[in-house]
């Protein structure tokens, strides 16, 4: 079955990405995967201290998460996978799309201030030419009624 892969963070345009994922699965029969990345700067500290906070990050993922695949679930009959790594964003998001032979679309969320589409996205596109999937890149400003209208 085929994929959309959209990435789970803390930035504002990340809901209509996740929106955008959850509507076109529903309308394709297809799934989403949904990947939280935790940056390795969180864990510059001792070893215990390290520890306590993945143990953290993995339960604040796993709670936001739990947000968006019960409306997935319970809105759009798309039960999506978590996957959750540690590392760079935009290397696990790489190293995830080139492992998994589901995957059949990344989807990011633009962000629409004056600091440009967000860095994951100017990442992706700067690596989107070797990519083995397209890429779907949303406007976090789109309306929630236009999502629908073009999923």
């Amino acid at each position: 079955m085929r994929k959309f892969l959209v990435v789970l963070d803390d930035s504002r345009e990340c809901l209509n990405a996740m929106r955008f994922a959850a509507l076109r699965a529903s309308h394709t029969g297809a799934g989403v995967t949904i990947l939280s990345v935790i940056p390795p700067e969180e864990y510059q500290h001792w070893m215990g201290v390290a520890d306590l906070m993945r143990a953290e990050a993995r339960e604040r993922i796993e709670a936001h998460f739990e947000v968006f695949a019960k409306w997935m679930r319970d809105k759009q009959g798309v039960n999506p996978d978590l996957v959750i790594r540690e590392g760079d964003p935009v290397t696990e998001i790489l190293k995830l799309v080139n492992e998994s032979e589901d995957i059949g679309v990344l989807v990011l969320g633009a962000g629409s201030d004056k600091s440009g589409p967000g860095p994951l996205v100017t990442q992706m596109s700067k690596n989107a030419g070797g990519l083995p999937i397209p890429v779907t890149i949303v406007p976090g400003e789109m309306s929630k009624e236009r999502l629908e209208r073009i999923t």
